[in-house]
This record gives C-alpha cells, sequence and structure tokens, in this order.
C-alpha cells in the first residue's frame, strides 16, 4: 500500500525540505516529492504542519506510574503506549543500580518480551550501573556498587537474549578499560557515569572506547581549570557524544548552550532519564529503592538532590529552541538522529530516510506535538488536532 503524506515541512536525512509529499510504502520511508507523482494518489493531508522523525530516547527508567525496575510486563507495555504522546517511537530501558540477580530478572524480562510491545519500539538494554563510584551517586544505591565485571556482563546478555546496547560505568573503577574494550568488542556501547573522575582518567576510558557522557554536568566530577574532570572531558574529548537533560532544572539554559558550542550539536544527545513520574501528576513516587517528592517539573529524593526527571523529549526539544541554543532542525537531530548514532541504531532509526520503518511525528511551526506514527500508522493523535486524510 502507497501514501503520501503533504506537509509544509519535512525534516530528512540530508536537510529540511518542503512544502512537499513523502511517500510511504508498506510502513518505510519512500522518496520526498515537491509535486505529487500521481493526481490519484493516497494522501495525509497535514497542511501547515511540520513532519520530523520520531524521537530516540536513549535514557528513560519509566513513564505513566510505571518504572523498568518493577520487573512488570505490563508496566513495560504502558511505558511504551505511553511514549507515543512524547514523540519517542524508540527507546532504550535504562535499569538502575541493585544487586545482580534483579538485574538478571529485569533484563530477562525486557528480552523475553521487546517484540510484544505496541508503542515505542524497544531497541536495545541501558544498564546504568551498578559500576559506579559514591561521590557523584545521585539516586543509585550505594550499596550494589562494585568494580566492572566482564562476567556480570556476560550473564546479563545471557539473560536479555544479547539485547544489552548500552552500559555506564566510572571510569575510575579498578579493572574499567579492560571491561571497556570487552564491551565494544560485543557490539555493547560504553558510556561514562556517576563518577569522580579526572580528566585524565576520563580521557583512557575514551581511547579504550567509551563513546558516551550520561547527563553531563550530573553526576559527574565538575570542570575546574586545573583540573577539567569529566565535565571537561564531555566538552573537549574527540569523537564522543554527550547527554544533556533539558528540563531547566537539572541543567542551566547556559550551561547546555556552552556544551552545545563545544561538543557541536551533532555530537550533544537530548535524554529525559524520566522515572515513573513522567505524566503524572505531583506526589509521591519511587525510583528503583528511592521514595521521590515530585513538585513544580523536578523530582528529587528526601536529600533534596534530583532524582532523575519528569522530562518529556518533546519538552526537551521545544526548550532548547525556546532557551534560543537550538535551532528546530538542530533540536530534532540531537532528540533523533544523534541519539541514534551515538549507540549504532541510525541504520534502522532516528531519521526519515529511504528503507526506513516510517515511524515519524507531526509537529506545529511551534513545536508541538499533534501525532506520532509507527510503520506509516497514526497511533498517537493530540486531542486538540483535526486534519483531514
Amino acid at each position: 500500500m502507497e501514501q503520501f503524506v503533504f506537509a509544509d515541512m519535512f525534516f530528512l536525512e540530508d536537510g529540511v525540505a518542503g512544502p512537499g509529499y513523502l511517500e510511504i510504502k508498506d510502513g518505510k520511508f519512500g522518496s520526498f516529492y515537491v509535486t505529487l507523482p500521481s493526481e490519484s494518489a493516497d494522501v495525509i493531508n497535514h497542511a501547515g504542519k511540520w513532519i520530523a522523525p520520531g524521537l530516540v530516547d536513549t535514557h528513560i527508567h519509566g513513564f505513566k506510574n510505571h518504572d523498568i525496575m518493577d520487573i512488570d510486563f505490563e508496566g513495560l507495555k504502558a511505558i511504551s503506549e505511553g511514549l507515543l504522546s512524547c514523540g519517542v517511537t524508540s527507546f532504550l530501558p535504562t535499569t538502575l543500580t541493585s544487586s545482580p540477580e534483579i538485574l538478571n530478572e529485569v533484563v530477562a524480562m525486557i528480552g523475553e518480551n521487546y517484540t510484544k510491545v505496541q508503542g515505542a519500539k524497544i531497541k536495545g538494554i541501558f544498564l546504568e550501573g551498578p559500576f559506579f563510584t559514591e561521590k557523584h551517586k545521585g539516586a543509585q544505591n550505594i550499596k550494589y556498587f562494585c568494580d566492572p565485571s566482564i562476567e556480570m556482563l556476560e550473564m546479563w546478555q545471557t539473560f536479555s537474549n544479547q539485547f544489552i546496547k548500552k552500559i555506564a560505568l566510572a571510569p575510575e573503577r579498578k579493572g574499567s578499560a579492560e571491561f571497556i574494550e570487552h564491551a565494544v568488542n560485543n557490539q555493547i556501547t560504553v558510556a561514562l557515569a556517576h563518577s569522580d573522575a579526572t580528566y585524565a582518567e576520563a580521557k583512557y576510558a575514551v581511547e579504550k572506547g567509551a563513546s558516551i557522557f550520561v547527563h553531563t554536568f550530573n553526576g559527574m566530577s565538575g570542570l575546574h581549570h586545573r583540573e577539567p574532570g569529566m565535565v571537561g572531558a564531555a566538552i573537549n574529548l574527540p569523537d564522543v557524544f554527550a547527554e544533556i537533560i533539558c528540563d531547566g532544572h537539572h541543567v542551566d539554559p547556559a550551561a547546555a548552550n556552552i556544551l552545545m558550542n563545544a561538543r557541536g550539536r551533532k555530537e550533544t544527545i537530548l535524554i529525559t532519564d524520566c522515572m515513573m513520574a513522567g505524566g503524572m501528576p505531583d506526589g509521591h513516587y519511587q525510583l528503583g529503592e528511592f521514595l521521590v517528592d515530585v513538585k513544580n517539573g523536578a523530582a528529587r529524593l528526601e536529600s533534596g538532590s534530583l532524582a532523575g526527571s519528569i522530562l518529556q523529549l518533546k519538552e526537551a526539544v521545544k526548550n532548547t529552541v525556546n532557551w534560543g541554543i537550538a535551532t528546530p532542525e538542530e533540536a530534532l537531530y540531537m532528540a533523533s538522529t544523534a541519539s541514534a548514532k551515538s549507540v549504532g541504531l541510525d541504520g534502522e532509526c532516528g531519521m526519515i530516510a529511504i528503507g526506513y520503518d516510517a515511524d515519524f511525528i507531526v509537529l506545529t511551526p511551534e513545536l508541538n506535538l499533534t501525532a506520532t506514527y509507527l510503520d506509516g500508522i497514526c497511533r498517537y493523535q493530540a486531542k486538540d488536532s483535526v486534519w483531514k486524510e
């Protein structure tokens, strides 16, 4: 079955185009046309709107009152379906530091069921921990912190049906270099996080194959003029990606702008680090084993420390544009193409390109989400949006 999507603007693989018509055939993207190839063609009319790739969230713990650590398939389904309202069409369910046994169960549940979800597509597992250090622990349980273990990673890979895509560690921990080399050789992306590493330690980890800095500025040694630390490494080292949480609570917009200017917007990744309170009202929630209070747009532990976020990825895109630190094209790239590239998924998602699954979003020029499509089929429509098919 062949259809064409009409809109005023399209954010395509090789740049912005439009108005025009995007071909959708058998659930895949086809070619872009300035004029309709056939007068009798079936057209989905999004006049006045913009079409962008479905967003890719590579760091998300939960949504709609469900947490990945609940080890509950119904919850995983609810997260997947709820994310369509955020413009997310692909994601990496993200774990928290816990016991090896609980992590066995979590990754096994995801590995056995990821093809059965009906919403945003699960593209792999992100293990955030347990190989961290205490000083920048964030909302991670220090009881389970330990040195990187290849044996543990192999165990989790077995339980997950080889579905681990990304793992984070503190590079100053003993055995990190060997662990990084092993993981990367097995097509697992290594990220650096919750660490008090020096610039030299972070640089050595990158030389061994680590390639992502997790929620930059948060949970890491800061930039000092005599010791640039993890933040300095995230800003300055070549050929790495830097995640950032643009909710207005985790990072000041000026700091986000500094990172984007230094790192480049093609190597900066917008992530949410969203926990179960995403899409929910203020109140008390859990993040793993910790009680979290959600109020005024921020999620905090009893100590007052930030505990993940309640950010939706569509809002991160909008925030960076409204703050004046990114164009719409740059913001959408950081939330889709850059995300996919950071974990080796750019061959299958994160861009509008011929042959890719027709996963895309429809936006107003003000960057408000009006619809989300999976495989060319509208799966989410904002309540106040109307269009003619």
